[in-house]
């Protein structure tokens, strides 16, 4: 069969989006490798793209989900706080929660459903 159902949650502060599948992901990737770039690498996105989405991020909450500390002989870096790990546990439990809550909906609206669309 190829009928699918896809939620997607998504958390808005005024019209930026404070927490969705994409930052999700980011947040997830930052907390794996360390650091905003090597993040973006591994998920094949711009390092740009990925500071505007931290930035989004972090202006969205009271306090920072990530938190970067600057290049050097050391080398820079970023983390994902307390909070921003918070973050991520609630986000998934919110998103098993709506889940959850769509599944008896689409048992009834499935039958309904053509296997494959017709042209």
């Amino acid at each position: 069969m190829t009928q699918t159902l896809k939620l997607s949650v998504r958390v808005f502060v005024d019209d930026t989006i404070a927490l969705g599948p994409g930052k999700l992901s980011l947040l997830e990737s930052i907390a794996d490798n360390g650091s905003i770039s090597a993040a973006a690498r591994a998920m094949g996105m711009s390092y740009a793209r990925a500071w505007r989405l931290v930035d989004d991020m972090n202006r969205c909450f009271k306090t920072p989900l990530v938190i970067t500390a600057s290049g050097g002989k050391h080398g820079g870096g970023a983390r994902v706080t307390d909070e921003g790990r918070q973050m991520l546990a609630v986000y998934r439990e919110m998103q098993a929660r709506v889940r959850e809550a769509a599944a008896d909906g689409y048992a009834r609206i499935q039958p309904l459903l053509r296997e494959h669309t017709e042209d």
